[in-house]
C-alpha cells in the first residue's frame, strides 16, 4: 500500500488531481469540495512517534488541521479538535478516524474569536484528555480583497482576531498546563514572505504568527516547552474555496510552485508530526517551510 514513506516523484504526485472553480459559503467544508483534498485517511501510516501524547488542534476538522489530527492519532496521540459549529459534519468525520485509530477524540465547537472560548478549549482538553502536551494553533481566516479601499474594518478585525488574538489567548491558557517535553506549533504561510496583493491583511497576520511564536519559543524554552512554526505554501483546503482565493484562480494557483501543483494536506501533516515528536528535541523557534519549493528568506 502507498503511504507517506513510499518512494515517489513529487513532481508527478497527484497528477490526476484537477482543482475546479468552486465557491463555498462560510468557512467551507471538506465534504463539499468538488475536488476532494487528500487528508491522508487512506495513506498515513503511524509508527508510534507520539504514543501517549495529548493534543489540541485548532481548525482540526478539515484541511491541514484535519490531516494533522489523523496523523497524530495514528502516531498514538489522543486528540481534541476545535472548529466552528457549521463544520460539524467535517468534525464528525475526523473524530471517527481518530477513534478508528484507537485513540480518544474530543470535539470542541465554538468561535475562537472569543477569548473565553479559547480558554474553554484548553480547559476542556485538559479535563477530557487528562492533560495537554501538544498544541497546534492552526485555525485561520483568509478572504481575498483586491483593493485596500474595499477591505472593511470588520473583515480586517475578524482576520486579526482569528489569526492573532486566538493564537495569543490559546497559547496563554495552554502554557501553564504543559509539562516539560511539550510542544506548541503554529501555522504561518508563504504569504508571510511573499504576500499576494489581494491578501495583504492575511499575510500580515501570518508574519505576526512567525514573530510571536519565535519570541515565545525563547521565553518558554527553559521550561522544556518547544515552540515552532510550519509555513505552508498553496495547499488545497476548504479555506481556498470559501473566499481564500478568487474562484477563477483556483485551477492555476498551484502552478506557481516549482513542482507546478497544489500541495495536499497529507503532505503537511508529517511536518507537524516531526515538530511534535522528540525527534526534533533540538529544534526551537524554527519556521519549517512546506511550500513545494517557493524560495523564502
Amino acid at each position: 500500500m502507498t503511504d507517506q514513506y513510499t518512494f515517489r516523484d513529487p513532481s508527478t504526485m497527484y497528477a490526476d488531481f484537477e482543482p475546479k472553480e468552486v465557491s463555498q459559503p462560510g468557512a467551507g467544508l471538506d465534504s463539499k469540495m468538488d475536488s476532494l483534498a487528500d487528508l491522508g485517511a487512506d495513506t498515513y501510516r503511524g509508527s508510534g512517534r507520539l504514543e501517549g501524547r495529548k493534543a489540541l488542534i485548532t481548525g482540526g476538522d478539515s484541511g491541514i488541521g484535519g490531516a494533522t489530527a489523523i496523523a497524530y492519532a495514528r502516531e498514538g496521540a489522543d486528540v481534541a479538535i476545535s472548529y466552528l459549529p457549521e463544520e460539524e459534519s467535517d468534525a464528525e468525520a475526523i473524530a471517527k478516524l481518530i477513534t478508528d485509530a484507537g485513540r480518544k477524540a474530543v470535539k470542541i465547537p465554538g468561535d475562537i474569536t472569543s477569548a473565553e472560548h479559547c480558554r474553554t478549549l484548553v480547559e476542556t482538553t485538559v479535563r477530557e484528555l487528562g492533560g495537554l502536551d501538544a498544541l497546534v494553533i492552526n485555525a485561520g481566516k483568509q478572504q481575498y480583497v483586491n483593493n485596500i479601499e474595499d477591505l472593511t474594518d470588520e473583515e480586517f478585525d475578524a482576520t486579526v482576531k482569528t489569526n492573532i488574538y486566538a493564537m495569543f489567548w490559546t497559547a496563554k491558557a495552554a502554557v501553564p498546563h504543559m509539562p516539560p517535553g511539550s510542544t506548541i506549533i503554529g501555522s504561518s504561510s508563504i504569504q508571510a514572505y511573499q504576500p499576494s496583493p489581494h491578501l495583504i491583511h492575511y499575510a500580515m497576520t501570518k508574519a505576526a504568527i512567525n514573530t510571536f511564536l519565535k519570541g515565545l519559543s525563547q521565553q518558554v524554552a527553559d521550561r522544556g516547552i518547544r515552540v515552532n512554526v510550519v509555513a505552508p505554501g498553496p495547499v488545497w483546503t476548504p479555506l481556498q474555496t470559501a473566499g481564500g482565493q478568487p474562484t477563477d484562480a483556483l485551477p492555476t494557483v498551484g502552478e506557481g510552485t516549482p513542482l507546478g501543483r497544489w500541495g495536499q494536506p497529507a503532505e503537511l501533516a508529517t511536518a507537524y508530526v516531526y515538530l511534535a515528536s522528540p525527534e526534533s528535541s533540538f529544534v526551537i523557534g524554527e519556521t519549517l517551510h512546506v511550500n513545494g519549493g517557493m524560495p523564502t528568506p
